[in-house]
């Protein structure tokens, strides 16, 4: 399955240098607002050293890793939803994505400009979200007026859906996130059609430099809305993440140590993006390919099986699953069927993070 992340914020906040460094894809990041006119895209492999110790032992012909999407649009302003800036026109580029990255910045630099005139963390936090609200609200608003008058009718689907979208109005008109409210499974199925900004996962990017962490002091990864905000909070450096996505892949691991850190901040973002969806990773490994697949937590095994093919699930027999620390351990498949430690599992089995997995499939 495919994670896309919309990339949002503020003009010059650092958005297309964090682009640039987790994509290696020289998008213009030059310091006046609006330089980002049309949506940047760039698909970038999720880090997994699990790949890498399966692929010593099975020795396959490549390694594939499971990737992230990440779409970078124009700067926001405050009117936007009013047409300020380049208004939110290029919102409907992130409609489709699976989560927000919403970019903060937390730096001083005199020789780049600040669209509020002051760094304030907080307050631009609140211009975003604010906007992102006030284009849902045009949404729910727009699909309101339809529904109304297809509810006089009578019609009690129509009824239904006039009561959620006046509820979702109401929570909107308050100026607070649509992610907030509680839907039912009837719920989802509408709300789902209406692609809203504000329902969907965020996570912020607190775009610091070394030398102002005490600006607005955080550890690195904060979770369940660090400092009050509602989502995770990632402090990242994203000009010193974009020189070290300049160097060679070699020296990356190194210098990255040299700054005493365990790992990048960009891999710190790819992880926590997929966390936050609650995704989950099984492996396949061979002689032709060892491979990375994404699915959500809680996919049984049939349905685990169609993510390499969509004639999988119905074919289903059985799957055939290892612990893939075990797998290493014991030097490969061979060795692991002899020791016994391959289970069998039916179709009610649900699949795990870190599962090494064959599927015998009817054809």
């Amino acid at each position: 399955m495919s994670l896309s992340i919309g990339i949002v914020g503020l003009p010059n906040v650092g958005k297309s240098t964090l682009f640039n460094a987790l994509t290696k894809k020289q998008v213009d990041a030059a310091n006046y607002p609006f330089c980002t006119i049309d949506p940047n895209v760039g698909v970038v492999k999720v880090p997994d050293e699990r790949l890498e110790k399966l692929a010593a032992v099975s020795k396959p012909k490549k390694i594939i890793h499971t990737t992230v999407e990440f779409v970078d649009i124009a700067g926001l302003v405050k009117g936007a939803a009013e047409g300020e800036g380049l208004g939110n026109q290029f919102l409907s580029h992130i409609r489709e994505c699976d989560a927000i990255c919403e970019v903060v910045r937390d730096f001083e630099d005199k020789n780049i400009v600040h669209v509020s005139g002051r760094v304030d963390p907080e307050s631009d936090r609140e211009t975003i979200n604010l906007e992102l609200i006030l284009a849902d609200l045009a949404t729910v608003e727009k699909r309101l007026e339809r529904t109304s008058r297809e509810a006089k009718s009578g019609n009690k689907e129509m009824i239904r859906e006039k009561e959620l979208l006046e509820k979702i109005k109401t929570q909107l008109s308050a100026g607070q996130p649509a992610r907030e409210l509680e839907f039912d499974e009837e719920d989802i199925k509408i709300v789902k059609t209406l692609n809203l900004l504000s329902l969907k996962p965020i996570i912020y990017v607190l775009n610091t430099k070394e030398e102002n962490q005490a600006k607005f002091p955080l550890p690195l990864l904060v979770k369940g809305g660090g400092h009050g905000w509602d989502g995770n909070v990632l402090k990242i450096n994203a000009k010193l993440e974009q020189e070290i996505a300049a160097l060679p892949e070699k020296e990356q691991s190194e210098y990255i140590r040299e700054l005493g850190l365990d790992e990048s901040g960009l891999n710190r973002l790819i992880r926590a993006s997929y966390d936050l969806l609650g995704l989950i990773t099984f492996l396949t490994t061979g002689s032709d390919e060892t491979r990375a697949w994404t699915v959500k937590a809680g996919t049984k095994a049939p349905q685990a099986a169609a993510v390499i093919h969509t004639d999988f699930e119905k074919g289903f027999v059985r799957a055939e699953a290892i612990n893939w620390e075990k797998f290493v351990e014991v030097g490969g498949e061979s060795a692991a069927r002899e020791k016994g430690l391959i289970r069998t599992e039916g179709k009610d089995y649900t699949i795990r993070d870190g599962d090494v997995c064959n599927f015998l499939i009817n054809k």
